[in-house]
């Protein structure tokens, strides 16, 4: 037994889960908590802004696989960190939020006025997997654990601690913390029965692909999924979230999208999904790209969520837990071996090449202006191979992710909820889990950094050597297309553009990072060669063609990106009918909203 004060005992609670980081703003609700923390060689970052902090915690996350823990001050602060537990909960990350609180006799008293208080899970009841208050010191091992057994379990997301002052002082007696696995489940495999089913459909199939979603990245099991696929002799699709590749299979990997995995989908007889939910942008595993060749092919899915299965579609052997036991799992049950890989994959992947190459060619090398596509280009060519790629923003944004020079091996944009401005704060919180091993490069627009640029000084002071590339073209430059889309060149855009000429890069050095602007083609390489040179966080300010950037014509993958939002008629205000998502029939979509299981 041991006598601890209640933030000593969350202290030893949140290392228990292997957590090194806390993120937070400093405030005297938290004081003793950081001072602990820091004694026992956490760190203690503090963002300028605790949404900040909150998207730092999501990056950090993608790289390690651990939850993120946030203290955050009373009021105000929990007021700021609601719109970053939203962030969280739509990109499914696991989050622990401690919540200061004023002292508990504010929670009924009727005066007006009352300084820094509001009554706080309220807000979050919405949001949160889990809303938990700290009424009695005796309670904080169960409150923190439930915590994070609610965040960890099923599809991962934020939960909500309350810790009002007035239980910050008494003094328990408890044994050390224990282990996760000692009060919640932490690993999982598949049933017997299930895996045997799963073994019986992959060994009659002929075309097997897997489709790897965020989940297999984020859990590190890179080189579990490869092995699952040699084995199989599938070729691999990435989920639009992931826009990496596995080391070693860069030549079976196709983008969910691309013309090699929607001939591949189409031909196939069975398919493994890893990690990731079958939303709108993979057509709920049902139209479009599904619905042509094979309607009949078999599904195996390894999800964590119970719940999840059958809901977008049926599935016909479920593989619930977790990906880390039964990738292996499934992997050794097929037995010793490989298949080779289908001679069309080959094929596909050589064409894929040569696509990539024509559409680099095709993209103009003018000096001035600059395309955004030639951007993405000079500026990814010459980045470190195991660059972990972060991207951010609206048009822009798609060009770099249609013109990538290079594979990454690890990358990450806010793709489920679709907003911008994470950009910064996931690259340096991607940035903290490296460290000094590898380099993270954020490309993004102007708009999109403007969202938290104030993060660029946390990583000056933290010594993160962020690399930042922005496409500045003074506009919200998907919404001026949408505006010139809508209602024909020329039109006003109002709210979209600002004609004052604002320097990015002076605003990087005036927080201490290396700055460099760039306004000709030729001169991209070289600024993003001496900005990894400096060692230093860095922006690059690069003047681009705000004509191109807003023209939804060329930009690389906007056609598929249309289709996600077809199955009720919204295309987001772009001209033009999309293309329907479903690919089903008036009768199939008419079913399936009545609840008919189809």
């Amino acid at each position: 037994m041991k006598d601890y004060t209640v933030p000593e005992r969350i202290v030893e609670l949140i290392a228990a889960e292997g957590v090194d980081t806390i993120f937070g703003i400093p405030d005297p609700s938290f004081f003793h908590m950081f001072l602990e923390a820091e004694r026992r060689g956490l760190r203690i970052i503090a963002p300028h802004h605790e949404q900040g902090g909150a998207l730092m915690a999501d990056g950090y996350y993608r790289m390690t696989g651990k939850p993120g823990v946030m203290g955050i001050n009373k009021g105000p602060g929990v007021g700021n960190i609601a719109a970053g537990a939203v962030y969280l909960a739509k990109e499914n990350v696991p989050a622990v939020f401690i919540m200061a609180q004023r002292q508990r006799i504010y929670e009924q008293r009727v005066r007006r006025g009352k300084m820094q208080y509001l009554s706080q899970p309220p807000i979050f009841e919405g949001v949160m997997k889990y809303c938990g208050t700290i009424e009695y010191p005796e309670q904080v091992d169960e409150v923190l654990h439930e915590a994070f057994r609610k965040a960890m379990s099923g599809v991962p997301g934020p939960t909500f601690v309350e810790m009002p002052l007035s239980v910050m002082q008494p003094r328990l007696m408890l044994p050390p913390a224990p282990a996760p696995d000692r009060y919640r489940l932490s690993s999982q495999h598949a049933s017997a029965p299930a895996i045997q089913e799963a073994v019986r459909i992959l060994e009659s199939a002929n075309n097997p692909v897997l489709v790897v979603g965020q989940g297999a990245f984020v859990s590190r099991a890179h080189q579990q999924v490869a092995t699952l696929a040699r084995r199989l002799g599938a070729p691999i699709i990435t989920t639009p979230a992931v826009e990496a590749i596995i080391e070693g299979t860069d030549d079976f990997t196709f983008p969910y999208g691309s013309a090699g995995a929607s001939r591949l989908a189409g031909e196939a007889d069975a398919v493994v999904a890893i990690g990731t939910e079958l939303g709108e942008n993979l057509h709920y595993g049902r139209g479009h790209h599904w619905s042509k060749g094979k309607p009949d092919r078999k599904w195996i899915y390894i999800e964590r969520d119970p719940t999840a299965i059958g809901v977008n579609r049926p599935i016909d052997v479920p593989l619930v837990g977790d990906l880390r036991d039964i990738v292996p799992q499934l992997t050794e049950a097929l037995g010793a071996g490989e298949r080779a890989l289908p001679p069309l994959v080959a094929d596909l992947a050589r064409s894929h090449v040569a696509d990539k190459v024509e559409l680099t060619r095709s993209i103009s090398d003018a000096s001035q202006p600059i395309h955004p596509g030639r951007l993405a280009i000079e500026a990814s060519r010459v980045l470190p191979p195991d660059t972990v790629w972060v991207r951010d923003g609206g048009a822009s944004g798609m060009w770099f992710a249609g013109l990538i020079q290079y594979a990454p091996r690890d990358a990450m944009w806010n793709s489920n909820y679709g907003a911008i401005g994470p950009g910064l704060p996931y690259a340096v919180g991607a940035q903290l889990a490296v460290g000094d091993s590898r380099r993270v490069a954020l490309v993004t627009g102007d708009s999109s950094i403007l969202f938290h640029i104030a993060e660029l000084e946390t990583a000056v002071r933290e010594n993160l050597p962020v690399i930042c590339i922005v496409a500045v073209d003074h506009a919200w430059g998907i919404e001026v297309a949408s505006y010139k889309a809508n209602f024909g060149e020329g039109t006003t855009t109002p709210g979209a553009k600002w004609n004052h000429q604002v320097r990015l890069d002076k605003t990087a050095e005036s927080f201490g990072a290396h700055g460099e602007y760039v306004d000709r083609t030729e001169d991209i390489a070289p600024a993003v060669e001496r900005a990894l040179a400096s060692g230093k966080p860095a922006l690059i300010h690069v003047v681009i063609d705000a004509e191109a950037n807003s023209s939804f014509a060329c930009v690389p993958g906007f056609a598929e990106f249309r289709t996600w939002y077809g199955e009720e008629g919204d295309n987001l205000g772009f001209a033009g009918t999309p293309p329907a998502a479903s690919g089903e029939s008036a009768e199939e979509e008419a079913a399936m909203n009545q609840g008919s299981g189809y």
